[in-house]
Order: structure tokens, then C-alpha cells, then sequence
């Protein structure tokens, strides 16, 4: 087993998932298994009770994990499946030291953190290193390991500690460090300016850690004599000093550094038979972000609109369905708190930019989230799109929110509402919470990971949207993250009322999707489960696909349904294949 170390200096955020992500790619495409091991320096045992304002999204994987937001970039990348173990936190690393010191492992020896902490942090690299997650149930070539915070930060010495001792462990062969920092432009003469790579390089090196390559973020591409400061002052070859700059799109990023030659230089560093990778999907996908031009508008009701990264992977699907679609994703922001009528009365114009950019919006997404704030906007909101035909998508909250419009609107029952928001019996909750969910605990308590849905033709016998976006009859795995349902015991008045439960899990009590029937509304369709977790840049979620599809070009979506019906009993397992229409259309526009 080959292992590459990442860390980051100067600031946060600068990227380094991207860049294990794009390393990891680059291996990938020489034939090389690959894994990644995320290092989170919290004392939280995962990232289940973070607020979105705090940490970003948390990644749900197929085991239950509740992550951090960058294994979901690692598994978009490399089409992996990861676990929960593949996130190392602080509060984990204790937690089973102390666990292991009541039970008498350390035999009545003086718990510290050196040994006992630092060994336990290479224990688990090294057994999860070895766990398969390609789907081949070989174990991977290379492990990549990302150090969360920035070197310097006290909270992460005890695993710049581990590591310089793993390192010694595996063997110098077995061993890389690729050293991520800034090199800012400061003046108006546009110097670059290396000394903070050189204090981070300092740091490393008063750890214990010497970095074998450098990959320097800045917003141009460096200069070369930059480039050759960096290798004199932080003792690195100045082949191993590399550029990543902003670019249009971060699928360039792997190409990038591959016209750096970074594939060789870690091969020729591990040890590794030199092979040269094969970009061209990554080519392709990122000709084609940079070509659209036809602009699909998506307006994203949410309530963290204030933090991006609180809805990442629903930002990603978006991004990989408008690509599958050949058109330009263009998010409107829309706070749904600002769609509520008392924000006309202290907030005017945010109550009137909100519902202006909504109403000019060519689909309306309402994705998950907890708490009553802004629930009454985005009942609004999807009230909006349902009566003026306008493509909807909901996500977990958002099919919530869907239950309780259609309750008020189309029922009659003005009070619906969610036991979420409410206490009280006496209340007319068409949303309540799951009865084997123990409510006086919040950390890994709610329905968690992959679980199958059963998806549901119409009750005439035609096939339903559920099963046309996935090809299949059967059942569709996907990725849960709730502590409430529907009220099973609404369902029936529900569906008298013409709303379609097309998806429902295996003992068929709990729903899953609801979607209107097409003569109905050309796109009204919303899922319990988050299927953003699962979209890939080259095979979009199926359901983020036909949302932007009939956002963006409501013939092609209709027709690619109708192509999905002639074939739909050949399929068992979903297909990924989505990229037909795009590239019918393109050659449309060719000729």
C-alpha cells in the first residue's frame, strides 16, 4: 500500500479536496486503485450535529456516515464508495483510546498522547487503507490522506504527529507528502508573494514532515522564478513545485496538474511502474462545462443560502445534470424566509427581489433542512411552482413541504403542518416523526445511509416518472437523512386527491417519492431521500436530470420519458447512461 498525505497552509479553504480529489483522478486514470481517508481535527465525533452555517453540508454515505463535505468530493471523483471510518475525527481517535483504556488493553501502563493516541491514529489509517471501495473488493494501491484544518493549528499536531511517525512505519517508498498553500498577489505591482508557503514548509519541518511536493493556489498562473523561490526556501525540487490557478471549472484541475507531470512525479516517488493517464472523459467533461451557452435558471429555495457549501452535493447535481443536458446552470439564491408575508412588512424590497426571481426562474428546487425558519416560504414556493406548471423538485424537506401545500391547497386542510413544528396532539401534523427514532438524542439517531425504494407505476398501469427516470420497475437505492415521514395514515386522502406516492420503501408503510401525474404538471416530482448524494460529474442523478431537463428543454424531456417507456422492461438496475439527449441536441445545432 502507496500512501499520499495532503495538508494545507496559510488559510482554509483552499481547496485541498480538490486537489486530493484531482490527485486521486490522476492515479485512477493510470490504473491505479485508489482510496482517501478525510482527517477532521474536531472533537465531534462526526459531522452529524453541525450546523450547515458551521461546517457545510454533512455527506450521508451508504453505510450511515454522517461526513464531512469533502468525501463527497472524493467519491464524486473517483467513483468510490466510501465509510464512515474514512472519517477520522479527533473525538473518534478518543473516543476508542479511552474505550480501550477501561477495558484494560493498556494494561495498567500510563494512558499518553504519544503513544497510545498517535499509534491508534496509524492503526486506523492503516486497517482502512485496506478496505475495498471500487466495487472490485480488491483493496486500493494508493490511500490518499487529507489533513483537515491548516499546519500550525493546535488541533491538528497530534495527527501531523501520527504521521510523521507512519511514515517511518510504511517506509520512505510507501510515503508522500504534497504540501497545499497560497501564494497571494499583494500591490498594485502584482508581486507573488511566497514567504507564507515558505512559513508553512517551516512549520512541517519543525513537526517532523518534509513536504515532496508543493502545490501553490493563487488566483493567476505562477511565475516561474515563483515557482523557484518556493523550491529553494522549502527544499523541494523545483519540478515538484506546481501551479493550480482559478480556472473556468474544476474538472481542469486534473488536467492541470497532469501537464505538470505530477502523475510521474508521485509514481516515480512510491515507487510506481510509470504509466501515463487517460483524461479524455476529464477532456471532455470539461470542454463541454466551458461550451454551453443555453442558460437553464434554478431557483434553490432553501434557508442557509447564506453558506454555498450548505447544499454542495445539491449544487453539484445540479451542475452534473445541466452538463448531461447541454446547458448553462445559473442558481438564484432565494432565502425562503423572504417569500413570507411579514417580510413584505419589515423587508420590502427583500419580499419583492425574492418572489420576482422566483417567478422568472425556469424550475424551483426546495432541498432539506430542520427547524420551522423559512418552512412557511417554501410551502409557498412549491404552492408557486405546482399551480403555474413550473419544473419542482423537493428533497427530503422539500417532499415535506410538497405534502403539507398539496394538504392545504388541493385537501382543504388549511392547518397542515408538521409535528417538526408543533407540539400538541390537537395538531393537524400530515408529517410526524418516526416512531423507532429516540427523540432525547441528536447524534446519529435520525434514519441514516442506503436503503431501497420500491418504485410504483400509476394506478392505471402506465408507467410512473419515478421508474422512467430510473429505467427500472424495480427498486432504486438510495441515500436517507430524516427523523420525520409522512403520516401513513394520510396517504389515502392524499391520493384520492390526485397526489401520486410512486415511491415507498420495502414494506411499503413509509414514502419515499410523491410525484403528479404528467398530464397534470410536466414536472412535479420530490423524494424523502437525498439523491444528490449519488450523482457523479459522468452520470447525473436521475432525478436532478429530468428536473433540469424539464427546466431547460421540455420537448427533449418529453422525449427522452417517452424513450425510456419502450425500453423499460430490459432494465434491473439503474442506468447512469444520461448523456443521449445532450449530445443529440448538440449535433442538432452542428448541422
Amino acid at each position: 500500500m502507496k500512501y499520499i498525505a495532503v495538508t494545507g497552509g496559510v488559510v482554509s479553504g483552499l481547496g485541498k479536496g480538490i486537489t486530493i480529489s484531482s490527485i486521486g483522478a490522476l492515479l485512477k486514470a493510470s490504473g491505479y486503485r485508489v482510496t482517501a481517508i478525510k482527517i477532521d481535527p474536531y472533537l465531534n465525533s462526526d459531522a452529524g450535529t453541525m450546523s450547515p452555517f458551521e461546517h457545510g453540508e454533512v455527506f450521508v454515505l451508504d453505510d450511515g456516515g454522517e461526513v464531512d463535505l469533502d468525501l463527497g468530493n472524493y467519491e464524486r471523483f473517483l467513483d468510490i464508495t466510501l465509510t464512515r471510518d474514512h472519517n477520522i475525527t479527533t473525538g473518534k481517535a478518543y473516543h476508542q483510546v479511552i474505550r480501550r483504556e477501561r477495558r484494560g488493553d493498556y494494561l495498567g501502563k500510563t494512558v499518553q498522547i504519544i503513544p497510545h493516541v498517535t499509534d491508534a491514529i496509524q492503526d486506523w489509517i492503516e486497517r482502512v487503507a485496506h478496505v475495498p471501495v471500487d466495487g472490485s473488493g480488491e483493496p486500493a494501491d494508493v490511500c490518499l490522506i487529507e489533513v483537515g484544518g491548516t499546519v500550525g493549528d493546535i488541533e491538528s499536531m497530534v495527527f501531523l504527529e501520527a504521521l510523521r511517525q507512519f511514515q517511518f512505519r510504511v517506509g520512505p517508498s510507501n510515503f508522500c507528502l504534497v504540501h497545499v498553500s497560497l501564494v497571494p498577489v499583494l500591490g498594485s505591482v502584482g508581486e507573488q508573494k511566497t514567504k507564507p508557503t515558505q512559513h508553512g514548509a517551516k512549520e512541517l519541518r519543525s513537526a517532523g514532515l518534509s513536504p515532496h511536493v508543493i502545490v501553490c493556489r493563487s488566483g493567476e498562473a505562477l511565475h516561474r522564478s515563483t515557482q523557484d523561490k518556493i523550491a529553494a526556501f522549502c527544499h523541494v525540487s523545483p519540478s515538484n513545485v506546481l501551479a493550480v490557478h482559478d480556472v473556468s471549472n474544476i474538472y481542469h484541475v486534473p488536467l492541470m496538474l497532469q501537464t505538470q507531470d505530477l502523475a510521474t512525479i508521485l509514481q516515480q516517488l512510491l515507487g510506481l511502474e510509470t504509466r501515463v493517464p487517460d483524461l479524455k472523459k476529464w477532456e471532455l467533461l470539461a470542454k463541454r462545462v466551458d461550451d454551453v451557452e443555453d442558460e437553464v435558471h434554478i431557483a434553490l429555495v432553501g434557508k442557509y443560502t447564506g453558506l454555498s457549501d450548505s447544499y454542495l452535493s445539491v449544487i453539484k447535481a445540479l451542475r452534473h445534470a445541466a452538463v448531461a443536458a447541454g446547458c448553462k446552470l445559473v442558481i438564484d439564491w432565494i432565502d425562503a424566509s423572504h417569500l413570507e408575508p411579514q417580510t413584505k412588512e419589515t423587508h420590502a424590497d427583500h419580499f419583492d427581489d425574492s418572489w420576482s426571481r422566483l417567478k422568472a426562474a425556469n424550475g424551483v428546487l426546495v432541498p432539506g433542512g430542520f427547524g420551522d425558519r423559512g418552512v412557511e416560504g417554501k410551502i409557498l414556493a412549491v404552492q408557486y411552482a405546482r399551480e403555474n406548471r413550473v419544473p419542482f423538485l423537493g428533497i427530503c424537506l422539500g417532499l415535506q413541504c410538497a405534502v403539507m401545500e398539496y394538504a392545504r391547497n388541493v385537501l382543504g386542510e388549511k392547518e397542515a403542518t408538521s409535528a417538526e413544528f408543533t407540539v400538541g396532539e390537537d395538531s393537524n401534523a400530515f408529517v410526524v416523526f418516526m416512531p423507532e427514532i429516540d427523540p432525547s438524542r441528536m447524534g446519529g439517531t435520525m434514519r441514516l445511509g442506503s436503503r431501497r425504494t420500491l418504485l410504483y407505476a400509476h394506478k392505471d398501469g402506465s408507467p410512473s416518472v419515478a421508474q422512467l427516470l430510473y429505467h427500472t420497475k424495480k427498486g432504486v437505492m438510495e441515500r436517507h437523512r430524516h427523523r420525520y415521514e409522512v403520516d401513513p395514515s394520510r396517504v389515502h386522502s392524499l391520493e384520492e386527491a390526485g397526489l401520486v406516492f410512486s415511491g415507498k420503501d420495502e414494506r411499503g408503510q413509509r414514502m419515499e417519492i410523491v410525484e403528479l401525474l404528467r398530464d397534470v404538471h410536466p414536472f412535479f416530482f420530490a423524494t424523502q431521500f437525498h439523491p444528490e448524494f449519488k450523482s457523479h460529474p459522468h452520470s447525473a442523478s436521475p432525478p436532478f436530470y429530468g428536473f433540469v431537463l424539464a427546466a431547460s428543454a421540455p420537448e427533449d424531456y418529453s422525449a427522452y420519458l417517452e424513450r425510456a417507456k419502450e425500453t423499460l422492461g430490459e432494465h434491473t438496475i439503474v442506468d447512469r447512461k444520461y448523456l443521449d439527449v445532450a449530445d443529440a441536441r448538440r449535433a442538432s445545432v452542428a448541422e
